[in-house]
């Protein structure tokens, strides 16, 4: 299974359906904001929402979809980044509304090689995300530092660290086990 990509598999112009998609709970939305300390009733209190809105309904915060299409993108995009340099722009298009499902791509906009490294390079991508219906919902482009394969091979291979199974090691290593 891919896991990121270094900078010699990003061809500028190439787009990646991430896959899955995610459906948004009610359950994710007032976590998200509850961790972040985002108490706007926007997102909390379905009858501020019903009586005072122009959507009739909570709304998913925003920052939430903007994180989803992020993590979406890690396989694809930054599963093998040495940074995350900057997000350039972020915009939020449409809602999304509890019980939407959120699909995202990322298209490759530019690719440059580092001035200082010959091991990495600065990556462009721009990551929109789509509802169910096809509704543009966010929109945001990022730089990413991603490693060349001579970063990952001087550095162990695809998996440094990883242990090994030995041969002396199975299912019965535990010492109450006689």
């Amino acid at each position: 299974m891919r896991f990121g990509r270094t900078f010699e598999e990003f061809e500028v112009g190439a787009v990646y359906k991430h896959w899955p998609g995610k459906t948004v709970t009610e359950y994710d939305d007032h976590l998200f904001c509850l961790l972040t300390m985002n108490h706007h009733p926007l997102h909390l209190d379905s009858n501020y929402a019903e009586r005072t809105t122009d959507f009739g309904k909570n709304v998913v915060v925003g920052n939430y979809i903007y994180s989803l299409l992020l993590g979406m993108s890690v396989p694809d995009v930054s599963g093998k980044a040495i940074a995350n340099l900057e997000v350039e722009s972020l915009r939020h298009v449409a809602p999304t509304f509890h019980g939407d499902t959120v699909y995202g791509e990322t298209t490759v906009l530019d690719k440059t090689p580092s001035k200082s490294k010959n091991d990495r390079g600065v990556v462009s991508v721009e990551t929109k995300g789509y509802k169910q219906d096809g509704t543009l919902v966010c929109v945001f482009r990022r730089k990413v530092m991603v490693p060349t394969e001579a970063y990952i091979a001087a550095r162990g291979g695809e998996q440094p660290g990883r242990p090994e199974l030995s041969e002396t090691s199975g299912s019965s290593k535990n010492p109450r086990e006689k």
